[in-house]
């Protein structure tokens, strides 16, 4: 592969990384729960991944490389905060005008419940369920990206999901028994 190659392959994989930035301020969001630092954390994983282009061994490993970064600088900023705790800052939804106002405040109510449900959970657990259950990551790949085992991958993912299960039970609809009648 010549120098021109090379050249184009690091522009359409800088391309790439540019594009991914959605997905890692998504992520970054829900573990901090603070727009500001969400996008700060976005920017900075963006920028280490653009700044260490030459030690992406497999551009087909994108996803999970920058998310690794994008994990790394979340702890880098967990380290400088003595006093962190997580803040429940949730985000209006804007649902279609053809709703009723009951039913978009309805839909807002469950959507900050969750929300803050989730931001209840630890942050171990928290990582995994988003990595695996937003962002569609295989188990491998997010024990990659958080250096964890497989294992506990699996482990906090499915004590996460219980804890969320049972955070958020009232919220399943009531279903109603059977109703017979007697017909003359």
């Amino acid at each position: 592969m010549n120098l021109l190659d090379l050249v184009g392959v690091n522009i359409g994989i800088s391309a790439q990384i540019k594009e991914r930035r959605t997905r890692l301020y998504r992520v970054a969001y829900s573990w901090c729960h603070d727009r500001t630092l969400a996008d700060d954390l976005a920017q900075e994983a963006l920028t280490r991944g653009l700044s260490h282009l030459h030690q992406l061994r497999d551009p087909a490993q994108l996803d999970s490389w920058l998310f690794k970064i994008l994990h790394n600088c979340w702890r880098d900023c967990l380290r400088c905060q003595k006093d962190f705790q997580d803040v429940e800052d949730l985000e209006d939804y804007l649902y279609a005008h053809n709703e009723t106002p009951e039913h978009i405040n309805s839909r807002s109510q469950v959507v900050d419940r969750v929300r803050a449900a989730i931001a209840l959970l630890p942050i171990g657990q928290r990582q995994v369920l988003t990595l695996v259950d937003l962002e569609e990551f295989s188990y491998n790949q997010v024990a990659e990206i958080l250096a964890i085992p497989v294992g506990t991958v699996m482990s906090r993912l499915c004590r996460g999901r219980l804890a969320l299960k049972e955070a958020l039970i009232e919220l399943a609809p009531v279903t109603k028994g059977t109703v017979l009648r007697i017909v003359k």
